[in-house]
């Protein structure tokens, strides 16, 4: 059937309720509302939390900054890990630890949160958007090499936007939603124009591509442990690499370039004060006992929305990538292209059901203070901002015994 047949078989508005009660099935007896994303804490979060009021140890010098960096470069499968306050920062730092400098241009899709777009900004780059692919929800490395070799020239040994002159720097690749991009085509897309690759892994921990685990395909990258992240630390970020010098400067540069010294003041580059707080780690260590757990409860959560709209007329849950293992940070309903536009009219039905349903972010490059950023053909970005809906999608959800088992 031809879309305009679709179309004039359409009914003039849409029943909405088998929608609710796809997701009621989904979600069982989860008491409303339900939220979109939402942490659980136990005995052991108050255990570890109060050992640093105990003792003092509150700020960024602390056992449990040491001990929350091994365990998140273990679980990634990197060699290295620096605790920073929040993703926002560790992307401004990442980036700057690279090379990035004042007036260069970021590749980035312009499907992500507004902070990846922002760290750029705050390295004094502009951020330069490209086209996602719904294979991974991420960035296209087709399109963004099909969009280089139309815009990128060679000059004095580097390649420039040939529209601004700029030096094309960098590219963020993002894992949306804990789906893994397809990291090898882009990585020989970012060869070829001599980018260096920081990713966005802010929402896939626990996430693997091909057994290898997000935040580990480029030379470094950079995690969030927000409150509506799979692990939290109220407030927290972390850079990993596997580059020692690298993450030895990296923790220098964060600790305002402090040189060590038993009473002596002295700093010797320009830096910034983006430590993670003691405390703020002991509440991490305590959630990364969980992860395994928690990451096995999401992906139950996930098999629960995928068959309660498996055989759904006009609407779908996303699935994970092939060759990948999501961490379903958020799971995704889309819409058929021809009902795109009952969207808000869902969200609206969901909202007063009880369930905290969100649409995608704002594509980057339709925000004032982006729109003026050079970016590519954006057809699929736009597709997407109008045709998905992320549903509740907490570990505590899937009611496992193994995400629930540290809870008190």
């Amino acid at each position: 059937m031809s879309s305009a047949q679709a179309s004039q078989n359409r009914p003039a508005m849409l029943d909405l309720k088998p929608v609710l009660d796809a997701v009621d099935a989904a979600l069982g007896s989860a008491q409303r509302p339900v939220e979109l994303h939402e942490p659980r804490f136990g005995q052991r979060e108050r255990d570890l939390v109060l050992d640093c009021i105990d003792t003092n140890w509150v700020s960024s010098a602390g056992k449990y900054v040491t001990r929350f960096e091994e365990m998140v470069a273990e679980a990634t499968g990197s060699r290295h890990a620096v605790a920073i306050v929040n993703g926002t920062a560790a992307l401004h730092a990442a980036l700057v630890l690279e090379g990035v400098e004042a007036n260069d241009e970021v590749l980035l899709p312009s499907i992500t949160f507004v902070a990846t777009a922002n760290a750029v900004s705050h390295a004094g780059a502009v951020p330069h958007f490209v086209d996602s692919t719904w294979d991974t929800l991420g960035l296209d490395p087709r399109a963004l090499e099909a969009h280089l070799d139309e815009v990128a020239v060679r000059q004095n040994g580097a390649w420039v936007n040939k529209h601004t002159g700029r030096r094309l720097r960098a590219v963020v690749p993002v894992h949306i939603f804990g789906h893994p991009v397809d990291m090898a085509a882009l990585g020989a897309v970012a060869a070829r124009y001599d980018l260096v690759i920081v990713e966005d892994a802010t929402e896939s921990l626990g996430s693997t591509l091909n057994g290898k685990g997000c935040g580990t395909f480029g030379h470094s990258a950079v995690l969030s442990f927000n409150g509506n992240k799979i692990v939290t630390t109220g407030g927290g970020g972390m850079i990993v690499t596997d580059d020692e010098a690298h993450a030895r400067h990296a923790r220098h540069f964060t600790s305002t370039a402090k040189k060590a010294h038993a009473w002596a003041f002295e700093h010797d580059e320009v830096a910034y004060n983006y430590r993670l707080p003691n405390i703020n780690a002991a509440l991490g260590c305590a959630q990364m006992e969980r992860l395994a757990g928690m990451v096995a409860a999401k992906r139950v959560l996930a098999e629960r929305y995928l068959d309660a709209f498996s055989d759904f007329p006009w609407a779908r849950i996303y699935r994970e990538p092939k060759g990948s293992e999501s961490n379903y940070w958020l799971n995704t309903l889309v819409l058929d292209r021809e009902y795109a536009s009952e969207r808000d009219r869902l969200l609206e039905a969901l909202h007063g059901h009880g369930i905290r349903a969100r649409p995608l972010w704002t594509p980057m490059h339709l925000l004032p203070m982006y729109r003026d950023c050079p970016r590519a053909s954006l057809p699929v970005a736009e597709d997407m901002n109008t045709r998905c809906i992320n549903l509740p999608s907490s570990p505590f959800l899937a009611g496992t015994a193994s995400e629930g088992a540290n809870q008190s």
